[in-house]
């Protein structure tokens, strides 16, 4: 199966966002792929407003998503908003939701684990999910996650557990020193625990389109990859948007788990 991940950068302006989702939608399709994952916060970056664009997943938003999925013949992986619950003090919510749609597949992962490090509180804005999800395409499951979500092996082992050969990972990574390292790190190494492909998308850096950061928003710092069941970088992008593209093997994963059965030989403590 061949699979695109469309690094790109978003901005405020929502209907602006869609249009880079078709245009890197088409390229995707035009290029053979048969899933194109987008990243986190695809719907409006971070540093912006939030509440205000959030909308259930029966909404505009993520309805022009399935109509550009579906009009493509394509399923499309795309990070929104949607509503969330309301805080002790009365302040409004959102889920940082993953939509997943496209020819007869229809889901959604809320992120589990909400980034509250580095001085960044996600957890004062937005609902954490409760529980992993994973979707079928083409015969093959693919499990989902969320940017923070990749600091933590046990979604991933989740994921294979109820049958994935692939863990997509839609992130926002926040920039710093390191931060691009532990980005690749984290990638090969749940590709390892779980031998699944890792499907590692994340926004652009908005700096090398001469962009100035959102205060201390995550909004990017690129490096989009494809790491195989054995921990293998098979495709990268480096900072700037761009598309990518990687076949999928699951005889690979049967080969890595026979090889290196992690998952059959875990023990319980």
């Amino acid at each position: 199966m061949k699979i695109a991940l469309a690094q790109i950068i978003t901005g405020r302006d929502v209907a602006g966002n869609l249009t880079v989702v078709e245009e890197y939608a088409r390229r995707a399709k035009d290029g053979g792929a048969e899933i194109v994952v987008f990243p986190e916060a695809t719907m409006r970056a971070f540093g912006n407003s939030l509440l205000d664009i959030a909308e259930p997943l029966d909404g505009p938003w993520a309805g022009r998503v399935r109509s550009i999925a579906g009009e493509l013949g394509i399923v499309i992986i795309a990070g929104m908003f949607t509503p969330g619950s309301s805080s002790s003090d009365g302040q409004a919510k959102v889920r940082n939701t993953l939509l997943v749609a496209g020819p007869g597949v229809d889901a959604s992962y809320d992120k589990v684990h909400l980034f509250d490090a580095f001085g960044f509180l996600e957890s004062d804005t937005v609902d954490a999910g409760t529980g992993p999800v994973t979707f079928d395409v083409g015969g093959l499951t693919f499990g989902l996650a969320t940017c923070y979500d990749i600091r933590f092996p046990a979604l991933f082992t989740a994921n294979a557990d109820r049958g994935a050969v692939a863990n997509i990972v839609c992130a926002s990574w926040g920039s710093g020193p390191g931060k691009v390292d532990q980005w690749k790190l984290l990638a090969r190494a749940r590709a390892v625990d779980t031998t699944t492909y890792v499907l590692a998308c994340g926004q652009g850096d908005p700096a090398t389109q001469g962009t100035e950061p959102r205060g201390a928003a995550p909004t990017g710092v690129g490096h989009s990859a494809v790491i195989s069941p054995f921990g293998e970088v098979l495709q990268e992008l480096d900072g700037a948007p761009g598309l990518l593209f990687a076949d999928l093997d699951p005889d690979r994963v049967k080969e890595a788990r026979t090889k290196l059965p992690v998952l059959a030989n875990r023990r319980e403590f």
